[in-house]
């Protein structure tokens, strides 16, 4: 589970600093809310086809252990 974290970035000039999938411009938080949402992984990788089923894993992981993953990013 800890290499999942590997999908996340978190950099100041895209998004404002909000993590994200490595690569693209999409948030661990536009993932919650589409899951929220009603949205199945299937469905978000359809209408985002550079997503894969492992990046909705890793922004549930971050999600989950946000204080931690913080501080270990912030550090790296």
């Amino acid at each position: 589970m800890g290499n999942l974290i590997s999908y996340i970035s978190i950099d100041p000039d895209i998004r404002f600093g909000k993590p994200c999938i490595k690569g693209t411009r999409i948030t661990v938080s536009d993932i919650l809310e589409w899951l929220a949402s009603g949205m199945t992984p299937e469905e978000i990788i359809e209408d985002y086809p550079s997503l894969q089923d492992v990046h909705i894993r890793a922004a549930l992981y971050f999600a989950a252990n946000r204080e931690a993953l913080i501080k270990i990013i912030t550090a790296a």
